[in-house]
């Protein structure tokens, strides 16, 4: 399944998307706020994971294509919570860029999408967005896509140790009806 945007495709993940993967793992702009993976096999194995959470269930995270300029510039789409987060079950939109494309609106062309897609299509009633309290570019990309942030759902995430400046999070949410009052 692909989605399309003005500016973006967004399409499956194919083997020649590890290669610019990995080069955006190992980049730490890029890696700031976000999990690393160690190596190769991780990359692949993530890839893989990408694949068959689309077969499961029909959504997941899409490559970011430029129409017009084939080529893996990042991705956004949809993932399922994981049991141990307070807040689950819950669908989350994620997204990565590559920094040579940051500051055009991409992620939130994207999202909006993704959100459209999860809303009109899944039937989904809520998607919700979490990141390091000081992930300031992601924050403000949920707050342009719409979604609202409640200081008491702030949280600190149970995978990240508690010495990790990451583990503090910010939790936001999109309802299907706060999505349809701000089209």
């Amino acid at each position: 399944m692909e989605l399309r945007t003005k500016r973006l495709l967004l399409r499956g993940w194919t083997d020649e998307d590890v290669e610019p993967f990995a080069r955006m793992n190992d980049d730490p702009t890029v890696m700031k706020y976000l999990k690393r993976h160690v190596d190769r096999a991780a990359i692949e194995a993530r890839v893989n994971a990408e694949r068959e959470h689309f077969k499961e269930h029909g959504y997941g995270l899409w490559v970011l294509e430029r129409l017009g300029a084939a080529g893996f510039i990042g991705f956004c789409g949809l993932i399922n919570v994981g049991d141990q987060l307070h807040y689950a079950p819950a669908v989350e939109i994620s997204w990565m860029l590559h920094p040579d494309f940051w500051g055009r609106g991409y992620v939130s062309e994207a999202a909006v999408a993704v959100i459209a897609f999860g809303f009109e299509n899944l039937k989904l009633t809520q998607i919700v967005a979490n990141a390091a309290v000081g992930n300031a570019n992601s924050r403000r990309v949920m707050e342009r896509i719409g979604m609202s942030h409640d200081p008491k759902d702030d949280f600190d995430h149970p995978l990240k140790a508690i010495d990790d400046a990451l583990r503090r999070q910010v939790l936001y949410r999109l309802t299907y009806d706060d999505w349809q009052q701000k089209r």
